[in-house]
């Protein structure tokens, strides 16, 4: 008889939250989402008409094999050379992802084989651990420090060595920390003493006012790391699915090969939808940079004003705060109760991995008044609870 073999991932905590907002749209109350990180702000809408105009070309419709795939890569490589000056072979150096949340599930699983050591942080995307999972990798977790940027110097010395791949995501999920230049350098030489794979997941470099870093533009970064970029985030497509691997062609090989058997790309509407967006102008993406730093800004404040001041982060769509400690709830506890009572919902921290227990994530998107009255019912339920 054939046994499913289940993989958990972390997901029951937001299946827990889900329920949770259910029952309260049930008792009636409006519920105030900021619990998905999923953008409100609109697509490019040149983006928009390049897919509609792809709905009407017959040539879109068939499988899409590698060679289709170069437009688009090309676009990629020709957006990461105006930002960073570095040029990269997109039929070598690039490949198209069906998002980079499945890229990076299968990027571990094409370089490093079941038993073999991951290192990241203890604070994370929920689907890291997951993708840890099913590529059959032993995770060390590293703990944040100062600036919640791990200490890489603290790494046991036998972990390192049986690691393969070093796994980043700054600016960060769910933080919102930023990562500067000296520490990916630090970053990259821990990897070349070490032999690994630096995999840095950036889909959030557009939500900083300044420009951040990208340690595939580091001397020697090209042979050691893949960053992993997507329309999600900095395009608002996140439904559409589609992102971009840069990097060492040995890892975007292997990648590819992992790949083949398994997928087609995706459509080639969607595709030139990508390569659109990819041309839309810096100061635009500058204009919704402001959007979230001004998000940012006006909810630290309405917390603030309420009793619980949170760490205002310097990019991001995420506030990530440690919960009051007189509150007699642990962090899904208290979401639950909050969506409950309020129509408020968050995120557990405790969903992000174990360093995460006690805090809880604020998704930046609704617009700053609705922030603001979201705040002030916190604040309410704050004071009913005790706290």
């Amino acid at each position: 008889m054939f046994r499913s073999r289940r993989t958990p991932t972390g997901g029951g905590v937001f299946l827990e939250m889900d329920a949770a907002k259910a029952e309260a749209r049930a008792q009636g109350l409006e519920v105030i989402d900021l619990s998905i990180g999923a953008s409100d702000l609109p697509p490019p809408p040149e983006a928009l008409e390049a897919l509609r105009q792809a709905l009407d070309d017959p040539a879109t419709y068939g499988y899409c094999l590698k060679s289709g795939t170069l437009p688009f890569l090309e676009a990629a490589t020709d957006w990461y050379f105006r930002r960073y000056g570095v040029a990269l072979d997109p039929r070598r150096e690039a490949l198209s992802l069906i998002g980079s949340q499945e890229g990076l599930a299968h990027l571990l699983m094409a370089v490093a084989d079941p038993g073999d050591g991951l290192l990241m942080c203890d604070v994370a995307y929920p689907s890291y651990f997951g993708a840890a999972r099913v590529a059959g990798l032993e995770a060390y977790l590293m703990p944040l420090g100062e600036g919640l940027l791990p200490d890489l110097q603290a790494v046991p010395e036998a972990v390192a060595r049986r690691a393969k791949v070093l796994l980043l995501n700054y600016p960060n999920n769910p933080t919102a920390a930023l990562a500067s230049w000296d520490f990916f350098a630090e970053a990259l030489r821990f990897c070349q003493r070490y032999d690994l794979l630096l995999i840095h997941d950036n889909p959030y470099l557009d939500q900083a006012l300044e420009p951040t870093p990208s340690p595939l533009a580091l001397p020697g970064g090209r042979e050691r790391v893949v960053e992993l970029f997507s329309l999600s985030k900095s395009y608002h497509l996140a439904g559409f699915r589609l992102g971009w691997a840069l990097g060492s062609a040995q890892a975007i090989a292997s990648l590819e090969a992992l790949k083949a058997p398994i997928d087609f790309n995706q459509y080639l509407g969607i595709q030139r939808m990508g390569i659109a967006a990819l041309q839309v102008p810096a100061e635009r993406l500058r204009a919704d940079a402001q959007t979230w730093a001004r998000r940012r800004q006006a909810m630290a404040q309405a917390l603030a004003q309420q009793g619980w001041p949170v760490a205002l982060p310097a990019a991001g769509m995420y506030l990530w705060a440690r919960l009051p400690s007189s509150l007699p709830f642990d962090d899904l506890a208290f979401a639950k109760a909050l969506v409950a009572q309020t129509g408020v919902a968050l995120s557990p921290g405790r969903a992000f991995g174990p360093g995460g227990v006690g805090y809880v994530r604020f998704a930046l998107v609704q617009p700053e008044e609705v922030l603001r009255q979201s705040a002030l019912k916190i604040g309410q339920f704050l004071r009913q609870a005790g706290a």
